[in-house]
């Protein structure tokens, strides 16, 4: 069956519309770059067949790469970085739990560790007055030094997903939990797949800026193409209609 104009058209119509949903996430990804623990996001396209003809593309899905970004070490004890799998867990002000990679966390003046919005994190034990120091040890267990002598204030646990992909993106570096990513396996770090805990450390974006810079440029080629086309049909189709009218 041949294809009409009003196909071309469409088809070239959808290419741009995807491309600019595609541009979308690539300009999100290149300004979290230097985001702790944001993890990059991809545009999956789906072909779409109209009559047996090809009818364009659309956007089935944006697929976030929950893979490590580089660990960089810091002077803040409550800097910290999971290397492995596994996710802190937040309490948001509506009492659900959120997830994150990004450990940058302070202290409140309620001495709660809270990351930079404020919410709390989810964990066992809390910060003593009078405390002169933190560290957070590989396996969760948080030391205080307090009059020259260490002990425990409380443990860290992790979240571990069987899909970490499945999480629904929350905003502010957060995801929220869902029927794709499955229940969250919380439990001490380094036990069950979970990984474990870095102190005094942040994990980085895991936004590699010369491979964004190349998608963005195949991108631009397809955009333009497919803008050309859709001109270019555009003008065979006017020409068309004025020999017909002539």
């Amino acid at each position: 069956m041949p294809v009409s104009f009003t196909q071309i058209m469409n088809i070239a119509r959808s290419g741009m519309l995807t491309r600019l949903t595609s541009l979308d996430t690539i300009s999100d990804n290149l300004s979290n770059i230097q985001t702790p623990g944001f993890k990059r996001g991809r545009t999956n396209f789906q072909e779409l067949l109209n009559q047996s003809q090809l009818g364009g593309s659309q956007i089935s899905s944006t697929q976030f790469m929950m893979t490590q970004g580089q660990l960089k070490r810091t002077e803040n004890s409550l800097d910290l970085a999971i290397r492995g799998k596994g996710f802190f867990a937040l309490t948001l002000p509506d009492g659900r739990t959120a997830y994150t990679r990004d450990g940058q966390f302070y202290l409140d003046a309620q001495r709660r560790i809270v990351n930079a919005d404020g919410f709390p994190l989810d964990w066992e034990g809390e910060i003593p007055e009078g405390a002169e120091d933190v560290h957070v040890n590989p396996d969760g267990a948080v030391m205080v030094l307090r009059a020259g002598a260490w002990s425990e204030a409380g443990r860290i646990e992790l979240a571990h997903f069987a899909n970490p992909s499945g999480l629904l993106r929350y905003g502010q570096n957060l995801w929220l939990e869902t029927e794709i990513s499955g229940e969250a396996q919380t439990g001490a770090p380094g036990e069950e797949e979970r990984g474990v805990i870095l102190g005094k450390a942040i994990e980085q974006s895991n936004v590699n800026l010369a491979e964004e810079m190349v998608n963005l440029s195949s991108l631009q080629r397809s955009f333009e193409m497919s803008l050309r086309i859709f001109q270019q049909t555009d003008e065979m189709l006017s020409q068309a209609i004025h020999l017909r009218r002539g």
